[in-house]
């Protein structure tokens, strides 16, 4: 097999591989500008406030429980006069969007936040609750689900960034696994390192806002805010893994098969056949027919040579 078909043997793992990079740089990209509609449908958690603000603000039920609902109430109460709050709240992975809902619910996105390196959503202070701290009005709940997601999207976000810097290393590294099968090993090494990371950074993404959408569940769903993760993101989140993992088992099954020689180096010329034998000439023997030689032959007590006198051959 030449260099044609060990081309043709790391195509696959490329197009997985670039599938795998186009997949990540959406969850990169998610909620990065207002004016893209496909950007805005990406996001990680979705928080409707629309029916909170719908409803007259005199009316609005008392949660039964501790002191800590009713002021979450009270600040909610305030913000929503103000007109503070908007109808929903998208959270991505840099930052978080904003936005209204007309009558016929279509959604205009109004404002995102600048990016942020470990950004998180803190309610209280996106939703301008002034005057107010966590402790204040969230109960322990609440507090707990928000403490977590604090520090794991702080290590999903480290993740993302390895695995993303790791794939434009395997995309570099990849163009070497065309010429040998060296080139696919050291390929397959960066992207068995780079799926661990892109695992991770899945894996915790999709735990803790599962979790933060429970604990909104909870605690917001009396009052009316509604939470839901974005499927269209998870979505991406997931193909890229699977195109990962998929393109890192190709770049293996390339370093061990396809390696590019061409066999037509291995075949035998016909004139250079094995066991193929032609006379040489012999100091012994004299010399090859049809030849001439000068001088004169010593004499001695030489026996004659016969036809049937052994010959030197040599291989070619």
């Amino acid at each position: 097999m030449g260099k044609a078909g060990r081309l043709a043997c790391v195509t696959a793992p490329m197009l997985l591989l670039a599938a795998c990079f186009a997949c990540q740089i959406f969850v990169f990209l998610g909620q990065m500008n207002r004016d893209v509609s496909l950007l805005n449908d990406l996001y990680f958690l979705k928080a409707d406030t629309k029916e909170f603000n719908r409803d007259p603000l005199a009316n609005i039920p008392d949660v039964p429980g501790t002191d800590a609902d009713n002021r979450l109430i009270q600040a909610l109460k305030d913000a929503a006069q103000a007109n503070d709050m908007k109808d929903f709240y998208q959270i991505g992975l840099w930052n978080y969007c904003e936005g209204t809902r007309d009558d016929s619910g279509n959604e205009i996105v109004t404002y995102c936040s600048p990016r942020k390196a470990s950004f998180w959503f803190d309610p209280i202070e996106v939703w301008d609750m002034k005057g107010v701290n966590e402790s204040d009005v969230f109960n322990q709940e609440m507090k707990d689900g928000i403490a977590a997601y604090r520090k794991v999207v702080k290590f999903a976000f480290a993740a993302w960034i390895i695995s993303i810097v790791l794939t434009v290393a395997e995309c570099v590294v990849c163009m070497f696994a065309i010429l040998s099968r060296w080139g696919s090993l050291a390929t397959t090494i960066i992207s068995g390192v780079k799926n661990l990371f892109l695992i991770a950074a899945a894996g915790s993404t999709t735990a803790v806002y599962a979790a933060l959408a429970g604990v909104f569940h909870t605690v917001l769903d009396p009052l009316n805010i509604k939470s839901q993760l974005g499927a269209r993101m998870f979505s991406v989140v997931w193909l890229a893994v699977a195109f990962g993992v998929a393109s890192g088992l190709f770049w293996m099954v390339s370093s061990c098969c396809c390696s590019g020689k061409s066999s037509s180096g291995k075949r035998v010329s016909a004139e250079k056949a094995p066991y193929t034998y032609e006379r040489v000439a012999s100091p012994y023997m004299g010399a090859a027919p049809g030849s001439h030689t000068t001088g004169t032959v010593p004499s001695g007590n030489h026996a004659p040579v016969g036809h049937n006198a052994y010959e030197p051959y040599r291989q070619v």
